[in-house]
């Protein structure tokens, strides 16, 4: 029987002039590195970066850019939360916390277009 491997990446929207913004954002407060992309696709406005081990954020423009779920998110495990906060401190970026989680640490933050993104820390069983 097939089955899935892992999560290879996550798409979200930005408006059509959000590259910019994409790039200080996900290149410069998360640290991410920018991904060149394939050649078929150098055509589209996509900024895409690298999350680790073969993951992928691709930022898309989204002509119908709107507000989504509030709970929609996707998560990023970092290896030192406290100075992942600290560095989104630096950079002007808003964090926030949620329902704590025994042993994920964690906290949410808005990309310049609304997404909302979490980063935790992994420390054990949450069990």
């Amino acid at each position: 029987m097939p089955t899935v491997r892992r999560l290879q990446h996550s798409s979200v929207p930005m408006p059509r002039d959000g590259a910019t913004d994409a790039r200080r954002f996900y290149g410069g407060a998360l640290g991410l590195e920018e991904v060149s992309l394939p050649e078929s696709l150098h055509d589209r406005a996509l900024v895409w970066f690298s999350a680790g081990d073969g993951h992928e954020i691709h930022c898309f423009a989204d002509e119908h850019l709107g507000p989504n779920s509030p709970q929609q998110h996707f998560c990023l495990e970092v290896d030192d939360l406290d100075a992942y906060r600290t560095r989104l401190d630096e950079h002007g970026v808003a964090t926030y916390d949620s329902t704590p989680i025994h042993n994920r640490p964690r906290f949410f933050v808005r990309d310049p277009f609304g997404n909302q993104i979490e980063l935790t820390q992994i420390l054990g069983p949450y069990k």
